[in-house]
């Protein structure tokens, strides 16, 4: 073997031919020399950023952990073990409403406080922060924070009720809302007589005073704009407003909603026979207006005081409604039944008897007397009490009683003999 070649051996060819392989070794593949290390896997800011990059993936993988487990927990059962009711206010962020539930024991987490995170946490990674809803709620037992998020956003708080009985003035609903402990606000103003419609409301704990009261007078504008438009085209109503006047006349004389019809065109007829409708309601609003009682018995010297609303004096309707009549009320006026009754009296049963003549009204205004005397003698009415709708118009106004002519025009109680004007006359009760 020559010098040159001699020369160009390798390390490791001169310890093989000096360390002759045995057959398996020859036979057995030689192992790679290594690679040179890399300059730039020695730059420090490769290492810098080696380090990041492996910061970053393990807080990538913390950070998966810690919402998995956060998720968990706003899902699972919460500690409630019954109902319980938990008012929020109005105007409560997100933080006053998670410590609200932290407190009344809704929520809560094995870590102090962390409850009140994970809950703020969870509304915030769901985007519901702006859509909880202030309310009284009952929150069932074992409710997760999520069901108590949905909830929140759904507003399905408890629902509270207010029932207004027909006939009642619009100062008397004012009276009502304000002492309502639910609700809140002042009342700025008591709405226009017959502008509110009487029913029941729901509301949730904390809703306004005026809210209610918007929500009636809506009520009343869209139950009368479909009465009006079915409404009996011979009416002598040039506006809706006069139909609300006579119905809430009607809702003061009767509270039979069998009976409004027939009332209702006994006063129709009577307008249109050009006669005073004399009705007793129509002189206590003229003497309290909204107040809605007058505290007494009705005297003859009430039934002698003019007013702009007391029928007895004043020709055709009121100038405005004397109470918020119902639906029913309404509707009967709109269309009432088809008679020629002018009087109507009390029939001892808690209705009402009618009578096309005088001379038919005033026997029944004789039986309904006769009742009273019995009711007296049984000690269950005073003698001197008479039922309002037997005082009908003067006799000087009726065609058919000729012969009543001769008896005295200032008694209203026809057919009878003068009264003393200081026995007092009580109204037929009617219904709040």
């Amino acid at each position: 073997m020559d010098d040159r070649q001699d020369a160009n051996d390798t390390p490791q060819a001169m310890k093989t031919r000096l360390n002759p392989k045995s057959p398996r070794e020859a036979l057995a593949p030689e192992q790679a020399p290594p690679l040179p290390r890399s300059r730039r896997a020695r730059n420090p800011i490769v290492v810098v950023m080696n380090a990041l990059v492996t910061l970053l993936l393990l807080g990538v993988i913390a950070a998966g952990a810690l919402l998995y487990w956060g998720k968990s927990e706003f899902e699972k059962p919460g500690p409630l073990t019954e109902e319980k009711v938990v008012v929020i206010p109005a105007d409560s962020g997100v933080a006053r409403i998670a410590d609200i539930l932290e407190t009344e024991g809704v929520i809560e987490s094995p870590y102090d406080m962390l409850g009140h995170y994970i809950f703020i946490g969870g509304v915030r990674a769901y985007q519901q922060q702006g859509r909880l809803k202030a309310g009284e709620y009952a929150f069932p037992a074992g409710i997760s924070m999520r069901g108590v998020m949905s909830m929140l956003v759904s507003g399905k708080a408890i629902l509270h009720q207010i029932t207004f009985p027909e006939g009642l003035t619009s100062q008397q609903i004012v009276n009502r809302l304000n002492q309502n402990e639910f609700l809140t606000g002042p009342v700025p103003t008591v709405p226009a007589e017959g502008t509110l419609l009487p029913e029941t409301y729901s509301f949730t704990r904390g809703a306004s005073r005026s809210q209610i009261l918007d929500q009636m007078k809506a009520a009343h504008a869209k139950a009368l704009d479909e009465i009006w438009a079915g409404r009996d085209r011979d009416l002598p109503f040039s506006e809706p407003k006069e139909l609300v006047t006579l119905a809430s006349i009607v809702e003061k004389e009767t509270g039979k909603a069998d009976e409004r019809p027939h009332v209702a065109s006994v006063f129709l007829n009577r307008l249109e026979h050009n006669m005073r409708l004399q009705s007793d309601p129509t002189i206590i609003y003229g003497l309290v207006g909204g107040a809605g009682t007058l505290g007494r018995p009705i005297s003859r010297a009430d039934i002698d005081k003019p007013t702009p609303y007391n029928t007895y004096h004043v020709n055709g309707l009121p100038p405005g409604p004397i109470a918020n009549p119902g639906r029913a009320a309404l509707e009967a006026v709109a269309n009432p039944s088809n008679t020629k009754d002018l009087y109507f009296v009390a029939d001892g049963t808690g209705g009402h008897v009618f009578a096309a003549s005088l001379a038919e009204h005033n026997r029944n205004v004789a039986k309904w007397r006769k009742v009273e005397r019995e009711k007296a003698a049984a000690g269950k009415a005073d003698i001197d009490t008479k039922d309002p709708d037997a005082v009908d118009l003067p006799p000087d106004t009726e065609a058919d009683a000729p012969a009543a002519k001769a008896a005295d025009p200032n008694d209203l109680l026809d057919g009878a003999a003068p009264r003393d004007p200081s026995k007092p006359m009580v109204p037929q009760p009617k219904p709040e």
